[in-house]
């Protein structure tokens, strides 16, 4: 199995579930007592919060560039990035980079199309949902990829300021759950929790829709990449 390299620490709650979804994963198909090689550069993320909300999107590429470059020299053979948002800047992520990586959309988008799903909600931070990287890779492959009819800004501070500390609250699962009631209303069959915390809040017991996990089906896609 060859090593997987995790960029992590966006949030580390986040990379937290990552870690143990990869190694269960692992697990499961290998038996007995295996588990996944990797190796976690976990980054502060207060500076890369920051570089966000002041658009200093090369700079974070560039810190992020370093994580990469450096789990590669540590033995990294496959790659992932455990955070939507930052996927904006995948590009300068894995310049000089010659390990593997797996995009965070891809296999979302796998998942949808087997399921024979087109029109799909799409939660997230509000860079992920308003601006092109996301949508447009999704668009790519014949999604159509819809984002709520409510007020952003809400959506993105329950999971900067909630989520990402570890904070669950029954009010802001509500606020979510009802912006998948309207994106159900518009005719999103599926929707995509497409920040890594998400999962914490909403899963398909609670939700009017499907929902995909963008870190279980990341996780599970780096164990295929691993194992092949």
């Amino acid at each position: 199995m060859k090593t997987i390299g995790l960029i992590g620490g966006m949030s580390w709650e986040s990379t937290a579930h990552y870690y143990r979804i990869l190694n269960t994963e692992t697990a499961r198909r290998l038996g007995g007592l295996h588990s996944a090689p990797v190796i976690i550069h976990s980054v502060d993320f207060a500076p890369i919060a920051a570089m966000q909300a002041e658009g200093r999107w090369h700079d974070a590429g560039v810190v992020l560039n370093g994580a990469a470059k450096a789990l590669e020299a540590a033995g990294a053979q496959v790659l992932g990035l455990a955070t939507n948002t930052m996927h904006l800047v995948a590009e300068e992520v894995t310049e000089g980079v010659s390990a593997r990586f797996i995009h965070i959309a891809d296999p979302t988008a796998d998942a949808l199309l087997a399921d024979g799903y087109d029109t799909v909600g799409l939660l997230g931070t509000r860079f992920t949902m308003e601006m092109g990287f996301y949508k447009d890779r999704l668009s790519a492959r014949g999604l159509t990829p819809l984002t709520p009819d409510v007020d952003h800004t809400n959506l993105n501070g329950i999971i900067y300021d909630e989520l990402c500390k570890g904070i669950i609250r029954e009010e802001s699962r509500k606020i979510y759950l009802n912006a998948i009631e309207r994106l159900a209303h518009r005719g999103a069959q599926a929707v995509i929790l497409g920040c890594t915390e998400i999962g914490m809040l909403v899963d398909d017991s609670v939700s009017a829709l499907p929902c995909y996990a963008t870190t279980e089906l990341h996780a599970q896609a780096l164990v295929d990449a691993a194992l092949a």
